[in-house]
């Protein structure tokens, strides 16, 4: 899977919770340990929508 995509889509996500986007709570850890996460995920459950893979693992990050 293409990481930058995935990357963007995580940010994209977590801007339907935070308003100011410069105040994301995210290092370059944890986008790597979210991308590992989905990619698993994915892996795991082919047939499911990667959208929804990302925003359960970003809405379980942040309630987490």
């Amino acid at each position: 899977m293409d990481k930058k995509l995935i990357f963007k889509m995580i940010q994209n996500c977590f801007k339907q919770y935070y308003q100011n986007n410069e105040n994301l709570p995210l290092s370059e850890r944890d986008y790597e340990e979210l991308y590992n996460q989905i990619t698993q995920l994915k892996a795991r459950h082919p047939e499911a929508e990667l959208y929804e893979i990302i925003n359960d693992s970003v809405y379980e990050f942040i309630t987490g």
